[in-house]
């Protein structure tokens, strides 16, 4: 009987190369897995803290609207005079543009109210244009004299911005006859990346001075409400096909 030693010795070198090669490539598989989800928990914590950078500067915003209603220590470029819980002056009227444009105008970003039914104008406003002629909303610190850092390393890739609509209180303006106001502020802040945005919005009133009105006791001043447009790019009505860019 005869054997084939040298036959058998060759099929068992082969069957531990084939074997090796199969766990190399489970090796290098395993690898790229590992290396791909190290990269997308990296991409995630990028765009977390991106979207906080600009959650924070939209609340910033928020908060200088604020100031700027309620009382601006800037006295040079205050136009805190502007806004009454009692009268509207500076707001367009019906008919109007529907909010003041024009880097130099002091009703800058001031919008006038719009009926029950009717498409808010915070919608149809563009938050991202910042051109001196055609401008609607307010930068921060305009009518304030703060300061925010921005354009640099991990700060906001642009200065906040923010609109001021006015709402007639018709709670109480249709019993007492006379007018009662509060504003809506809505505020857009930027991460380190300009299309990183969060839009952030509050209803706000200005108290009135002691014995000014007869409807003062039942307002309430300051913030009555806050919310965030989870769904921004859903809500807005502007065409943002050139966003980030200039469109010829």
């Amino acid at each position: 009987m005869k054997t084939y030693p040298h036959r058998c010795s060759r099929l068992q070198v082969g069957a531990t190369l084939f074997t090796t090669l199969i766990m190399l490539l489970l090796v290098l598989l395993l690898g790229v897995a590992t290396a791909q989800i190290a990269l997308q928990g990296e991409k995630t914590a990028r765009n977390d803290r991106d979207r906080l950078i600009a959650f924070q500067a939209a609340e910033a915003a928020l908060l200088d609207a604020e100031l700027d209603i309620r009382h601006s220590p800037d006295i040079s470029e205050s136009r805190s005079y502007i806004f009454s819980a009692e009268s509207s002056p500076g707001f367009p009227e019906t008919g109007d543009s529907s909010c003041g444009s024009g880097i130099q105008n002091v009703y800058l970003g001031l919008c006038r109210a719009i009926a029950d039914g009717r498409t808010p104008t915070w919608k149809t406003l563009d938050f991202t244009d910042d051109a001196p002629l055609t401008v609607h909303t307010v930068a921060y610190g305009r009518f304030t004299g703060n300061a925010f850092p921005f354009g640099a390393g991990s700060l906001p890739a642009r200065a906040p911005r923010y609109a001021i609509e006015l709402l007639d209180d018709k709670s109480i303006s249709q019993f007492s006859g006379k007018p009662a106001y509060f504003y809506r502020v809505t505020a857009i802040g930027f991460g380190a990346r300009e299309t990183t945005q969060v839009v952030l919005q509050t209803v706000y009133r200005k108290s009135l001075p002691a014995g000014a009105s007869v409807i003062q006791a039942p307002l309430r001043a300051g913030r009555l409400s806050w919310r965030e447009m989870i769904n921004w790019p859903e809500l807005s009505l502007v065409d943002r096909k050139c966003q980030g860019r200039r469109c010829e």
